[in-house]
C-alpha cells in the first residue's frame, strides 16, 4: 500500500506564492511517475504538472507553465509543486498521485494512488 500526504496549501493573495509537499511512504519510488492533479468546485480533475522519477523528465499543463514547477527529493521520498504568480483560477484542491507505469501520463485514470488533497485558495 502507497500513502501519499500532501500539505502546504493555504489562503493567498493574487500575485503570491505557496510550496506544495507530497511525502510518500508504503513502497519504493524509484519507477514512479508522481503528479499533481487539481479540482475546483463544479469542474472536473485536471492535470497541473509530473515528474518522471528516475530521469527527473517534467511536463507543466499550459495553464500553468512558467508559473509552477514540479521538482522531487528522491531521499526524502517528497514531491512539490511550487506556485509562484497565482491567479484567482488557480483556487482548488491539489492532489499528490503516483502512477506506476513509464513515462509520463496525463489522465488521472494511470494514477493508481492519490493524496487526501490539499486546499488553494486565492484572493483577487
Amino acid at each position: 500500500q502507497v500513502q501519499l500526504v500532501e500539505s502546504g496549501g493555504g489562503l493567498v493573495q493574487a500575485g503570491g506564492s505557496l510550496r506544495l509537499s507530497c511525502a510518500a511512504s508504503g513502497r519504493t519510488f524509484s519507477s514512479y511517475t508522481m503528479g499533481w492533479f487539481r479540482q475546483a468546485p463544479g469542474k472536473e480533475r485536471e492535470f497541473v504538472a509530473a515528474i518522471s522519477w528516475r530521469a527527473g523528465r517534467t511536463y507543466h499543463a499550459d495553464s500553468v507553465k512558467g508559473r509552477f514547477t514540479i521538482s522531487r527529493d528522491n531521499a526524502k521520498n517528497t514531491v512539490f509543486l511550487q506556485m509562484n504568480s497565482l491567479k484567482p483560477e488557480d483556487t482548488a484542491v491539489y492532489y499528490c498521485a503516483a502512477d506506476p507505469g513509464v513515462g509520463i501520463h496525463f489522465s488521472a485514470l494511470n494514477y493508481d494512488y492519490w493524496g487526501q488533497g490539499t486546499q488553494v485558495t486565492v484572493s483577487s
